[in-house]
């Protein structure tokens, strides 16, 4: 039989979790009410929103990895993800993926490209650090407009979001790098070299159409409800500690020093310990607590940036038996934290001051389960033609400045 032994917990770990579980039954058995309508709540946040919004991703990136399509969008932006982040290619499907759809799609695509080996354990690290992004769409509607009431205020966070995580990307190109010759640059035109992985790719997988398509669906359906699994856990997890006290303790002891000491309103502590657990009850908090515009926005955007513990033990699950460790994930979500909520005090100050505006989409007005779900589908297809058509384009600009340098 083989050894176990590096996946056996140590005494203190087992002890521990043990009695954190059964602190939590406890707290259930106490609060059986409260506990009941969060887990409403968090069933109710991934039918209504999580569901329609990321089921159209999940099946069409495996569909497209199972039909050679993320193959050849690889070779295509190779020359381009190569010196920026010392990533393959197929990385930029994983960043374009996440970006549309948010959590933790981001994260499922990186997995999807390490099991098929189209990254190393390295690159993957690399590249769910910065690929696993919330979707503009959360930030400027649901944050900005619903919890804050603050249209203009989207494009605050958008802008703090995204290039944050781009420069979380650009550091983390040194996350362990270690120099080697570079490797000759491969022969032949690219775009034949593109349509010659995609039939590769097509050949090795070998499933009919049919088989590929039931096959995506069930692996979908199941990765959807493990994640509503993780969001009604993590809800009833959360009303649990603010029940108990726990998370008015940790604001008050713990995360109220540190922001006096950043110059930050202390009635920020009780949303940024909710958005430790859990991304939209702590954007929520943020938004309501009595605090400046600019110290809210400051700490909404660090929530959404960290993303919660939530979205952790999703990516845990979704890049489970790849290798991939959760320490430099975890690292890199602190940093986007933080450069966010710099990036948005310096918005703020480049931008002006943001006044009191009357929401533009109410709660009668969001969009049903029918909407979300076609409005995805339709993004995801256009996401996929996008970067084919961003390769393709790629290699004829290379093309022509290449001719261009030469005189030609």
């Amino acid at each position: 039989m083989a050894s176990t032994s590096a996946t056996v917990p140590s005494r203190a770990a087992a002890y521990a979790a043990a009695a954190g579980a059964a602190a939590l039954t406890l707290a259930v058995v106490v609060y059986p009410r409260s506990a009941f309508e969060a887990s409403l709540d968090g069933l109710r946040l991934w039918f209504q929103v999580v569901l329609p919004s990321l089921l159209p991703f999940f099946a069409l990136a495996q569909i497209l990895m199972g039909l050679g399509a993320v193959h050849f969008i690889g070779v295509c932006l190779e020359p381009l993800m190569r010196p920026l982040f010392r990533l393959p290619g197929t990385a930029a499907f994983a960043v374009a993926m996440g970006l549309v759809s948010g959590y933790p799609l981001g994260a499922k695509v990186t997995g999807d490209l390490r099991r098929n080996r189209l990254c190393t354990v390295v690159e993957a690290e690399r590249l769910v650090a910065f690929a696993n992004t919330a979707d503009p769409l959360f930030m400027s509607g649901a944050v900005a407009v619903g919890m804050f009431a603050q249209p203009r205020l989207g494009a605050v966070l958008a802008f703090a979001h995204y290039a944050s995580v781009l420069l979380v990307g650009l550091v983390m190109r040194f996350h362990g790098y270690r120099w080697a010759p570079p490797a000759p640059p491969p022969s032949g035109p690219l775009l034949r070299r593109a349509l010659d992985a995609l039939y590769q790719a097509r050949l090795r997988d070998g499933r009919p159409f049919g088989r590929l398509f039931g096959d995506v669906l069930r692996d979908s359906m199941s990765q959807m409800l493990f994640i509503g699994g993780t969001i009604t856990l993590f809800s009833v997890l959360l009303q649990v500690a603010t029940l108990t006290g726990v998370v008015h303790w940790a604001a008050a002891h713990l995360v109220t020093p540190v922001l006096g000491g950043l110059g930050l309103d202390p009635g920020m502590a009780d949303g940024l310990t909710a958005g430790f657990f859990e991304l939209d009850l702590g954007s929520r908090a943020a938004a309501q607590a009595a605090a400046p515009l600019l110290d809210r926005a400051v700490a909404a955007s660090a929530i959404i940036a960290w993303s919660g513990l939530s979205v952790h033990a999703q990516v845990a699950a979704m890049v489970h038996g790849t290798g991939l460790r959760m320490g430099p994930y975890l690292l890199a979500r602190l940093l986007h934290s933080v450069l966010a909520g710099v990036l948005t005090v310096a918005a703020f100050h480049l931008g002006g001051s943001f006044p009191t505006l009357a929401p533009t989409v109410g709660p009668a007005g969001a969009p049903g389960f029918a909407a979300r779900f076609l409005g995805a589908t339709l993004q995801a297809v256009g996401v996929a033609l996008t970067l084919l058509v961003t390769g393709v384009l790629w290699h004829l600009l290379r093309q022509g400045g290449r001719r261009l340098f030469r005189g030609r």
